[in-house]
């Protein structure tokens, strides 16, 4: 865990003036950091999907056997990574009209260091409840926007009063891409290769077996 990663939830400002340097040091230093969160989500939702399962009614829990969970994750994994290249290459295209020159690199790893809390936002996979995940995800959406506000115009170079726009235009863009990106994924992964689903009722754990279980007497008309 590096330094500049714990500063991005405690000093921002200070945060982006460091990943500027590096990045204008190495070019892909975001490489590694983005390889690595990116593992977050694809990780645990394997875990979630396969161990833990998910309920749509009281009695039943779904899973996914462990092909079609392999399968799902990794896709997930490659729609962040091509996502967040896809996303570097808007940045990059958009710069020439804000009087900003960044290469595109520069532009990767800014969007890589910008998703930082929606990549750690992946642990709610553990647990997949669309509840849960709903409102931890709408909490790292917000901090993100922040960091995408605060950091362009430290890690850009620019007036505030160019950035604003900018940043206005990235946001647009990037819901737009994630969107794109990741209802691409899933009907690719349900259509074309066709998942396996586990279904298994749970029981009334105050009878033994199911012999025990009163007989239900169908309703009089």
């Amino acid at each position: 865990m590096t330094p500049e990663f714990i500063s991005l939830f405690t000093r921002p400002d200070r945060a982006w003036e460091t990943i500027r340097q590096k990045e204008d040091a190495h070019s892909l230093h975001y490489l590694m950091h983005l390889l690595l969160l990116a593992l977050v989500p694809a990780v645990c939702l394997f875990i979630g999907v396969t161990i833990v399962g998910w309920s749509l009614v009281d009695e039943e829990r779904v899973r996914l056997d462990t092909a079609s969970a392999l399968q799902l994750c990794l896709l997930l994994y490659l729609a962040i990574v091509i996502g967040t290249v896809i996303m570097g290459f808007f940045v990059r295209w958009m710069a020439r009209a804000f009087d900003a020159r960044p290469n595109l690199n520069q532009c990767i790893g800014f969007i890589a260091y910008v998703i930082t809390p929606f990549l750690l936002a992946g642990v709610t996979g553990l647990y997949p409840n669309r509840w849960f995940a709903a409102i931890v995800l709408l909490i790292a959406g917000i901090y993100s926007t922040y960091l995408l506000f605060t950091g362009l115009p430290a890690f850009m170079r620019q007036r505030s009063s160019q950035s604003f726009l900018y940043a206005a235009s990235i946001w647009g863009v990037a819901l737009l891409t994630l969107v794109t990106v990741m209802v691409t994924t899933i009907l690719y992964w349900n259509l074309s290769l066709a998942p396996t689903y586990e279904r298994t009722v749970q029981q009334d754990q105050a009878y033994g077996t199911q012999d025990d279980l009163p007989e239900r007497v169908p309703p009089r008309l």
